[in-house]
């Protein structure tokens, strides 16, 4: 069993955007591992496993334009099932 079994990943497309203060929010209030939050101040790109994907979206729709979001379980990847 996966201690985080949803691998979140997403686009935010904005304006002045920051990796690092988007990494730091994200450590400081949302459980989870795994975390990359890479690109530039109009585009980030979000890699997170946690069990809680709907408070990722919620601070990242905050912050500009979502798009290209994945959510996937991955405890029923291990099984041999879809995601």
């Amino acid at each position: 069993m996966l201690e985080y079994k949803f691998d979140t990943q997403l686009l935010i497309e904005g304006k002045n955007l920051s990796e690092d203060q988007i990494h730091d929010y994200i450590v400081k209030n949302i459980p989870g591992d795994c975390l990359l939050a890479v690109g530039d101040e109009e585009l980030i790109k979000i890699h997170f496993h946690t069990n809680i994907p709907w408070k990722v979206l919620e601070y990242c729709a905050s912050l500009g334009e979502i798009h290209d979001i994945v959510v996937e379980n991955m405890e029923l990847q291990s099984d041999g099932l879809h995601g």
